[in-house]
């Protein structure tokens, strides 16, 4: 009975739309005073909960993305890619894919992503004579790449509530990541043959070395950071600091262009973004403490074994219920609401949790782009000035892509274990 009440309550404030943090703490405190249990022991779990060496990854890769996005490295990326490819059919597009995962690869946020990448590509594509609604959709499509490539803040969450190594799950996610990029690409390519969108002026070979080399600190950025995780030389959490350092030194001392006023608004909006995910957890850890009090995952991994749910079976219906999820809540939330749950359930069905991980996170990124709360559309179009609605009908082609190549990750584990 306390079980249906706490979930009424969290339904009804989310349809209030009342942050799913305050919604999650408030439904699963009535449902702990409802079984008699001790608010301070609910205040300590909050507390202890986000004292975790793993989740301090999260600040430091926020803050580094929101370094990269603003003191430069996210343009000179651009002038470089562009300056090789973007004379090419449809180059503009490809740059835009390109730079997305190059970008993702080392900041983390989907939002960052596709904030930093959209400001300087969607005009530039409109002027070059690209269809605003497929430029916004494409920009907000890859931007989703951020939580999939390396390092993945919903990665990092998932390996600390799965207790899998942070490592393995940041190799799982490499091969999907490029796969749906590869995708994204051959479908920016057809639409341009298709809809005559060309590229921009050839660069000469010989003037192509000078951006190369301006954005040489951006693109080697990725491997120093992930060959330092795979090499064992630090752990994702000292990597998620040395790239802060890193970005702060290209942006104040080589590219000159962060600047402190620029820091400040970094800082602020770092603290807010950081303090969302960690209230969001420590909420989600209250919530997760009531449902294992009301053994709510063992009745539905019983559920499941009683339905006769294979594993093929139990993915497509998973897939379906984190589909209409996303559509309501952030990843974040998704994850620690329903990690909990489905862990029994993924042991007993003999699927590898790993596997399982980057099966999620592409639900996740779907959930993105899928309104009426998902971050990219809203991150697309207060950049744009367009109406959210104008945003989705940009987005819902690249639907079939995303389950294109959910379909191939769940037929293939190998795509995702190849590298762990």
């Amino acid at each position: 009975m306390a079980a249906v009440i706490v979930l009424f309550i969290l339904l009804l404030l989310a349809i209030l739309r009342v942050p799913i943090a305050i919604s999650m703490a408030t439904a699963s405190i009535v449902g702990l005073w409802m079984v008699d249990f001790s608010i301070s022991t609910v205040i300590q779990k909050m507390f202890t909960g986000v004292n975790s060496t793993t989740l301090m990854a999260i600040p430091g890769f926020v803050f580094a993305g929101l370094i990269l996005a603003k003191g430069g490295i996210a343009k000179y990326l651009i002038e470089c890619i562009q300056s090789w490819i973007g004379h090419t059919k449809g180059g503009l597009s490809v740059v835009t894919v390109v730079t997305t995962m190059i970008f993702a690869s080392i900041s983390g946020s989907s939002p960052a992503t596709a904030a930093a990448i959209g400001a300087i590509m969607i005009p530039m594509m409109v002027k070059a004579g690209y269809d605003k609604k497929y430029t916004m959709g494409l920009v907000a499509t890859g931007g989703t790449l951020g939580i999939l490539l390396p390092p993945s803040i919903p990665l990092i969450l998932y390996g600390s509530v799965s207790e899998e190594s942070t490592g393995k799950l940041f190799s799982a996610g490499i091969l999907p990541g490029i796969l749906l990029g590869l995708c994204l690409i051959i479908y920016a390519v057809a639409v341009a043959y298709k809809k005559g969108y060309g590229g921009l002026e050839k660069v000469p070979l010989h003037k192509r070395w000078k951006p190369t080399l301006v954005a040489i600190w951006g693109l080697i950025m990725p491997v120093l950071i992930l060959g330092s995780i795979y090499s064992g030389v630090v752990t994702p959490t000292e990597a998620s600091f040395l790239s802060v350092l890193y970005a702060l030194i290209v942006s104040f001392f080589i590219y000159k262009e962060l600047t402190w006023s620029k820091m400040k608004e970094i800082l602020m909006e770092s603290i807010n973004t950081t303090a969302m995910i960690f209230l969001i957890i420590s909420s989600a850890l209250v919530f997760g403490m009531f449902l294992t009090l009301e053994h709510v995952p063992q009745g539905f991994a019983s559920w499941v074994s009683d339905s006769g749910f294979n594993k093929w079976t139990f993915l497509i219906v998973v897939s379906l219920l984190f589909f209409v999820l996303g559509m309501f809540l952030e990843p974040t939330a998704i994850i620690l609401i329903t990690l909990p749950i489905m862990l029994p359930i993924i042991t007993a069905l003999e699927i590898d949790v790993i596997h399982f991980a980057i099966i999620m996170v592409i639900n996740m990124e779907l959930g993105l782009i899928t309104p009426p709360v998902g971050l990219n559309l809203f991150v697309i179009s207060g950049i744009t000035g367009e109406k959210i609605e104008k945003v989705m009908k940009g987005v819902v082609p690249f639907f079939a892509i995303f389950i294109f190549v959910l379909i191939l990750v769940m037929v293939f584990p190998q795509i995702s274990l190849f590298l762990t």
